[in-house]
């Protein structure tokens, strides 16, 4: 399933989990806040791939062209599927229920388990040491980088 569509799985699992829960004037201002923020990340690496003339396509790993390293790129690996999951989060927020934050953790599992690997394992092939050295320097999500984020799927170590 491609990445958007784990996204909508998990609204729309966040829309059963709150269903008797409204809105508030304060939930709707810091949901939107969010949002918008998950949008701006959302848009920046979209902008940064058409530039380059490389695929946004997360399906299409293979037809990638350039590798991104700059802007948003400096700070995460997968600055997509950080705005997805702080659009789950505004979402959550702004049905005012900590049970609608389940829904992102199964999204990030999921990525992380199934996406993420399949992808790292296409720009290592496509790119080699020059990802590998990417992937040392830069954090999967966001955050320091960890060791497990150094070891692309089917790479060798950092």
């Amino acid at each position: 399933m491609p990445p958007l569509g784990w996204a909508a799985v998990a609204a729309v699992a966040q829309g059963v989990l709150a269903v008797r829960r409204r809105p508030t004037v304060g939930s709707i201002t810091v949901g939107a806040l969010l949002g918008a923020g998950a949008l701006a990340v959302g848009l920046a690496p979209v902008v940064q791939f058409r530039r380059s003339g490389t695929t946004i396509n997360p399906v299409a790993v293979d037809r990638a062209s350039t590798l991104v390293t700059t802007g948003i790129y400096r700070h995460t690996r997968n600055p997509m599927y950080v705005a997805m999951a702080g659009g789950l989060v505004a979402h959550a927020v702004l049905r005012r229920s900590p049970a609608t934050l389940l829904p992102v953790v199964g999204f990030v599992a999921a990525l992380n388990r199934r996406q993420i690997p399949a992808e790292e394992a296409a720009l290592t092939d496509r790119f080699g040491a020059e990802y590998q050295d990417y992937c040392r320097d830069v954090p999967r999500w966001l955050g320091p980088v960890r060791p497990s984020d150094q070891t692309p799927a089917g790479g060798t170590p950092a």
